[in-house]
């Protein structure tokens, strides 16, 4: 039991941790001029978790996000990849993949 908490805290601190460093060390390197609100873009992008609420359960640790949910499906993956080249929609749909990355990554530890 011990060794399933101590695996579960690393996942969770990971996870979260890229959902937040990661953006910020993206916008930092490659947003230089404008980093501060690409990195806010980049947060806001988080509001696609919204679509957990659909869920039942609404939260289930054992759950991958990818696929499972409607924000999180393949398809919407392709709609966030193929908006990446209009310079308008491009930071979004950056933080979007980034998140989406993010948790794929964690759906590997499952």
């Amino acid at each position: 039991m011990q060794e399933y908490l101590t695996i579960e805290l690393l996942r969770q601190t990971i996870h979260y941790g890229l959902h937040f460093l990661f953006p910020a060390l993206v916008a930092r390197i490659f947003f230089k001029d404008n980093w501060k609100q690409t990195y806010l873009i980049f947060l806001a992008t988080m509001l696609v978790d919204l679509d957990h609420l659909l869920a039942d359960p609404l939260f289930d640790p054992q759950r991958c996000s990818i696929g499972f949910h409607p924000l999180h499906s393949y398809y919407a993956i392709a709609v966030y990849a193929l908006t990446l080249p209009f310079k308008k929609l491009r930071r979004v749909s950056l933080g979007l993949l980034m998140h989406m990355a993010t948790d794929f990554q964690d759906c590997l530890w499952l």
